[in-house]
């Protein structure tokens, strides 16, 4: 039970840094949310599977931010400045819709390249359970609030390696309210 609830509550802490960090992709988030769920609704376990570019977003996140790592932190270098990494730090959900075939990035394990929730005899029984919860929840909190972080305070990236791979120092921010029916938030 802890490991389920501590590593999704790790990858909504980290999605949410990032989210705050990119308002650009909190407007799409949001846009996408509107059109799906609606403005006078409240989301549901079957609007799940139309939010494409949020589950990109949440894939992005653990490409980023891999909850339980499965090796010592990463760090990238380039030692006489002829590698090319391209955009490999920074944020881009995108980078898992331009990809044809959305089973590909799917979290099974059977893709080497992607491999959140492990892979074959190792892969964790509650993907499943995990990937839902982790949908419902973002879409829920980015439907229903906006979000800011208090004045003064900056986005911290950095990680703190051990069981799981979680921020420094936790993430606070400012919900408001977003929907304009306030019998929706009772």
């Amino acid at each position: 039970m802890v490991a389920g609830t501590d590593t999704t509550t790790t990858l909504i802490e980290w999605a949410m840094t990032e989210i705050l960090k990119n308002h650009s992709i909190m407007r799409r988030i949001q846009e996408e949310l509107e059109n799906v769920v609606g403005v006078n609704n409240m989301v549901k376990e079957s609007h799940l599977l139309q939010l494409i570019y949020l589950d990109a977003t949440i894939k992005e996140t653990f490409r980023l931010h891999p909850v339980v790592p499965l090796g010592l932190p990463r760090l990238f270098w380039q030692s006489n400045g002829s590698s090319q990494l391209g955009q490999s730090l920074v944020f881009k959900p995108e980078r898992f819709l331009s990809i044809e075939g959305t089973n590909k990035w799917d979290f099974t394990g059977n893709n080497m390249k992607f491999l959140p929730f492990g892979s074959g005899r190792r892969l964790c029984p509650g993907y499943p359970l995990a990937e839902k919860m982790q949908m419902c929840i973002l879409a829920s909190l980015l439907h229903s609030f906006n979000w800011t972080l208090p004045n003064g305070e900056e986005h911290n990236l950095f990680e703190k390696f051990g069981i799981t791979l979680r921020k420094t120092n936790p993430l606070i921010v400012i919900p408001s309210q977003r929907l304009s029916d306030v019998s929706l938030y009772m």
